[in-house]
């Protein structure tokens, strides 16, 4: 099964601010390792981008964060939504090369990270979620960390789409055959 790494939202203006976002350093790491596994197996890495108003592309808040190992075969998409599929290039980018297994990490949990697992799923992809390479900020109601747990436990229990969703260790993702 050809699997390929997604990486939302790990930009500059997101994730390299103060506050940092939860854990960020473990995360940021985590995301390095996956990237370095799947480029040495040969799966796609992509790195998507959210763009706005206040993410502009070409600006420093849009970059992605320079803490993060990107190479020149690596895929960058923009998006303008929290989901990575919808009006993007990704869904050719991944026909292309025949996956049908994704595997998501970045920023923010609860929001482009749970979106794109969902579409994901409902588009028929297996999906793993790197359970410690995903992050958001704290919220009033909740930590970084126990919001990540939440979207960890709830995502991994979804059966209605029928392709398995996973939340597994990131130490734990392989990418080859």
């Amino acid at each position: 099964m050809t699997t390929a790494l997604l990486v939302i939202d790990f930009q500059h203006g997101l994730v390299s601010v103060d506050p940092l976002p939860g854990n960020a350093a473990m995360v940021t790491a985590n995301i390095n390792a996956l990237a370095q596994r799947a480029r040495e197996a040969g799966a796609p890495v992509v790195f998507i981008q959210h763009e706005d108003n206040e993410f502009v592309r070409g600006e420093a808040a849009w970059a992605i964060s320079g803490d993060l190992r990107v190479e020149p075969q690596d895929y960058k998409v923009g998006k303008r939504t929290p989901d990575s599929f919808l009006n993007t290039e990704l869904g050719p980018i991944l026909e292309r090369h025949g996956v049908k297994h994704v595997v998501v990490c970045g920023y923010a949990s609860e929001f482009c990270v749970d979106t794109t697992v969902r579409r994901a799923a409902a588009a028929g992809y297996a999906v793993t979620l790197a359970a410690d390479a995903h992050t958001t900020h704290d919220k009033h109601h909740a930590t970084a960390a126990m919001i990540r747990e939440h979207h960890n436990q709830t995502l991994s229990n979804i059966e209605s789409f029928g392709p398995r969703i996973d939340a597994v260790p990131a130490e734990a993702i392989a990418f080859g055959a």
